[in-house]
């Protein structure tokens, strides 16, 4: 496994990151979908011993257990400085008032419940879960350099947003010499390409690495169109239904065109669609899940599989523009 700097920064990461909403407890939160420790444990070692040492969760995952789960499996595998851990916030943790938001109250509250569900003093990368309109930029970037001040995050980052809204914050950062974002997670895979018009740009520009999550689309891209994507996740999943509904004749173009480079490669179609995202220019390191164990082969072997100009422009031919989604 690659070993690659996160944007412009001195963290050294894993070229694939795992995603570590799929663990955690399935009657607490929105995800009834996720599975606990014991099941978990299988592909978080795997992970490891494959070379992946960054692990990305966020303290909304589960309400909280998949922090939980994500640290205490961690814990298992040797010294806190092998493992890189990512968290989150901003999604509702609890009722009332400072219970969700990037206020300065609920990013100080919520940093410190998350590292005590995670067992460690700090986390390696700490990344503001979309943005917050209700919040002054000022205060919240503001709040997250005093984490990072007070050793409790190493870097910061941020997800799914405007790119003004991103340079903006940055430019807070920047005017008020306090710690700067190092990293986007981002939505990013061959059926919504939209943030390569302002946001990758933008992240190449500055030094910002990219972290993209729903590199395999929900699973769409691993899988002929027509093929039932049923199970429990797919019928449970309220946020994925949300995605992928328009375009479908583009769609099932660019999934044939998956299938048919998988094809002419004879490997698996989720590894054709990973090399796409993991080669393209602005991407750090894509975030994968993992529930079955062939899904951490897959990653790994990806990073090996190198594409083609022309396996490129076959995947990229039927692509047409989209409202963004996923903010």
């Amino acid at each position: 496994m690659r070993t690659v700097r996160l944007g412009s920064s001195g963290l050294e990461i894993s070229g694939v990151v795992l995603g570590m909403m799929s663990y955690g407890d399935p009657e607490r939160g929105s995800h009834p979908w996720s599975v606990g420790i014991d099941e978990a444990r299988p592909f978080v070692r795997r992970a490891f011993e494959a070379g992946i040492t960054a692990f990305d969760t966020a303290n909304v995952y589960s309400l909280g257990s998949s922090e939980e789960i994500t640290g205490a499996l961690l814990a298992e595998l040797g010294s806190r400085e092998d493992v890189q851990i990512f968290t989150k916030v901003n999604g509702r943790m609890r009722p009332g008032r400072n219970g969700a938001g990037l206020s300065r109250a609920a990013i100080m509250h919520e940093i410190d419940a998350s590292l005590t569900r995670l067992g460690t003093d700090y986390v390696d990368l700490y990344q503001i879960h979309r943005f917050d309109p209700t919040v002054p930029m000022e205060e919240t970037m503001e709040a997250l350099h005093d984490v990072v001040k007070a050793g409790k995050a190493r870097y910061i980052g941020a997800s799914s947003m405007w790119a003004w809204q991103f340079a903006e914050l940055q430019r807070v950062a920047d005017v008020n010499h306090w710690t700067r974002f190092v990293s986007m997670q981002d939505q990013y895979n061959l059926l919504d390409r939209e943030e390569e018009r302002e946001m990758h740009p933008y992240c190449r520009a500055t030094g910002i690495g990219v972290l993209p999550w729903s590199p395999l689309a929900r699973g769409r891209l691993t899988r002929p169109w027509d093929s039932s994507g049923s199970g429990t996740r797919a019928d449970t999943d309220e946020f994925g239904k949300t995605l992928y509904r328009a375009h479908e004749e583009s769609n099932r173009s660019i999934v044939d065109a998956v299938a048919a480079v998988a094809s002419e490669r004879n490997v698996p179609m989720a590894q054709v669609a990973l090399a796409w995202v993991a080669g393209r220019p602005a991407v750090t390191a894509p975030i994968v899940g993992a529930t079955k164990p062939h899904h951490i082969d897959d990653a790994v072997a990806a990073l090996e599989l190198e594409l083609t100009e022309d396996e490129v422009a076959r995947l990229e031919a039927a692509y047409t523009p989209r409202e963004p989604e996923g903010f």
